[in-house]
């Protein structure tokens, strides 16, 4: 939640949207079986996704460490996650990029019938997971993000703030149309 907090004006949320919204995340034991850290990034994935109401792309796997910073770090036992995935006919795994020297242990027919990308960021995450959005989706800052184009301007922040405002006012006269009056 760390992550999302801190970039939440790129993903066009209200800088104080976790005031407004609960989470509740739960691993039962009965569950797939799990062990050490390497579902951080499909958990924040699924975090994102369900927040901005960007779906993930159903033919991706990933897996990774995360820290609060966003960074991905290295797993344990990618060649058994890759056979998984292959298993299951997906067609990209996003693994951090520490790993890609332990691809060796996959065998070559997987590889082939893979593509691996290999990343350093949840941002790297997000953009390769998140199924793109429609031209005419409402959160213009998430667009941006997602096709890499609001780190290339600072321009992009002007729009965040902008949208932020616009989206905010709209709120407010709404709110006193309805007789609740200002917020």
């Amino acid at each position: 939640i760390t992550y999302v907090r801190s970039r939440s004006l790129a993903f066009g949320l209200e800088p104080d949207f976790y005031e407004h919204v609960d989470f509740h995340l739960h691993f039962p034991e009965g569950a797939v079986p799990k062990d050490g850290p390497s579902a951080g990034v499909t958990i924040v994935t699924s975090l994102v996704s369900a927040l901005l109401q960007a779906p993930v792309r159903k033919d991706v796997a990933m897996t990774g460490e995360i820290n609060l910073r966003g960074k991905v770090l290295p797993i344990g036992g990618l060649k058994e996650k890759v056979l998984a995935a292959y298993r299951a006919e997906i067609k990209t795994v996003i693994c951090p990029r520490e790993n890609e020297k332990d691809l060796h242990e996959v065998p070559k027919n997987v590889m082939r019938a893979i593509e691996f990308q290999f990343v350093d960021s949840l941002d790297e995450v997000l953009r390769v997971a998140l199924a793109q959005l429609p031209e005419d989706h409402p959160n213009q800052p998430l667009r941006n993000f997602l096709s890499g184009e609001a780190e290339a301007k600072l321009d992009d922040w002007r729009e965040v703030r902008d949208w932020m405002r616009e989206r905010k006012e709209a709120e407010d006269r709404a709110r006193e149309t309805s007789g609740h009056g200002p917020h």
